[in-house]
């Protein structure tokens, strides 16, 4: 499946990764169309965030229904994971990238005109059901496409990609909604879906073996003990950053903080995780898995031992960059471990990744939801503090006892 040179039909048993020459290194021209792709997808999953109560407003209804929208967005997000898994596997990276931004495009002009509340939730969910596609295909197309002693580089630039999309939707999506409207907001991931769909096509499709049973992809994937395993660390790393960052904006809005200030202060978050991956990338191959993996947890939990000592802004501010510099160097480096886990079926592979880390940030957003709700904030990070130390443990000890 790795190598560039590989019968697209020749049905191995055997991944060709394992046994064929390198790939070469991956064209700039297609990593900027990878990175792309992630970036509108992170774009669009977190513009919602900043301007619920503005649609609301506009729309006549109450928070709680246009809430409805952001979470079924997550919902469908998350469940849609394991199915476009399996139809990557089956139809090729760039085919389902394609078609899966078609639809995203369409949702995303259907949010634009949405007369109400109904039709912008269902347009919404919709688009959690598209764009759900294009990060996990883009992570499996590197794997696909760049051999794995050197795999951690460009996936260390889709997450910069990934991070600045974050970012941007944090920072942008409140002002533009504010100034101009929240209708363009929604535009923008569309357009840019639109012109992906043609531009992809100058992405050459990854080789693969003939596919065989619809299920059989996942059956791989659910037979290996190491897969459970790093989907039980992800699950852990979901809830330990994703699930407690959720609540550093509101943390400082209940210290007096302005939304807007909070907003940017959370923003950091991308700025920390893009300044981290420039260095990851010049790491790797030089510093072990393990150590990267140690780095990253280090950061986080000290970001987060920050945040229970203070919840000033300076305090948050650094928790917002050390979080970012703990996600690049950690969860990168899970990812690409991620990627080598069953090459035969790669794709659903990534994607069951992807559910164990959107279920562990959804169980802890939930569960620390209470907590917040009574400003409790320093228990709340104290905790995710100490959570950061086992999950550490876990994903370095089972990178140093793994072997491909």
């Amino acid at each position: 499946m790795d190598t560039a040179d590989s019968p697209r039909t020749t049905p191995t048993p055997t991944p060709p990764a394992a046994t064929g020459p390198a790939c070469p290194p991956m064209p700039a021209a297609s990593l900027r169309l990878l990175r792309a792709a992630g970036f509108v997808s992170n774009f669009d999953r977190f513009c919602i965030t900043p301007m619920l109560l503005l649609i609301g407003t506009q729309l006549g209804v109450p928070l709680t229904t246009v809430m409805l929208a952001a979470s079924g967005y997550f919902l469908a997000y998350g469940l849609m994971q394991p199915v476009w898994g399996l139809a990557s596997d089956r139809l090729g990276r760039v085919r389902v990238m394609r078609i899966s931004l078609t639809g995203a495009a369409v949702a995303a002009l259907c949010s634009v005109i949405a007369p109400g509340a109904t039709v912008l939730i269902v347009a919404r969910v919709a688009a959690g059901v598209f764009f759900a596609a294009s990060i996990a295909a883009s992570i499996t197309y590197v794997g696909d496409m760049v051999p794995a002693a050197v795999r951690q580089r460009p996936l260390s630039e889709l997450m910069t990609a990934f991070a600045l999309g974050t970012a941007v939707a944090t920072v942008v999506a409140g002002a533009l909604a504010h100034y101009v409207s929240w209708r363009l907001v929604f535009a923008l991931p569309g357009l840019i879906a639109a012109y992906l769909v043609v531009a992809l096509r100058r992405l050459p499709e990854p080789p693969r073996a003939a596919p065989g049973a619809l299920l059989a992809p996942l059956k791989v994937v659910l037979s290996s003990r190491w897969q459970w395993y790093v989907m039980a660390v992800a699950m852990l790393e979901g809830a330990v950053l994703l699930g407690f960052l959720t609540y550093i904006a509101p943390a400082l809005e209940a210290q007096g903080a302005s939304a807007t200030l909070a907003g940017a202060v959370s923003a950091l978050y991308g700025v920390g995780s893009m300044a981290a991956a420039q260095m990851v990338k010049r790491l790797v191959g030089r510093w072990t898995p393990v150590r990267l993996i140690v780095v990253g947890g280090v950061q986080m939990a000290v970001a987060f031992g920050l945040a229970a000592a203070s919840r000033s802004v300076p305090a948050l501010v650094g928790c917002a960059l050390l979080l970012g510099g703990g996600w690049s160097f950690m969860h990168s480096t899970i990812q690409s471990w991620a990627t080598a886990l069953s090459p035969a079926a790669r794709a659903t592979g990534v994607a069951m990744f992807g559910v164990a880390l959107y279920v562990g940030s959804a169980l802890a957003s939930a569960v620390a939801a209470g907590p917040a709700e009574h400003h409790e904030y320093r228990g709340m990070f104290l905790t995710a503090a100490i959570l950061a130390v086992p999950l550490t443990a876990a994903a370095a000890v089972g990178r140093a006892r793994y072997r491909s």
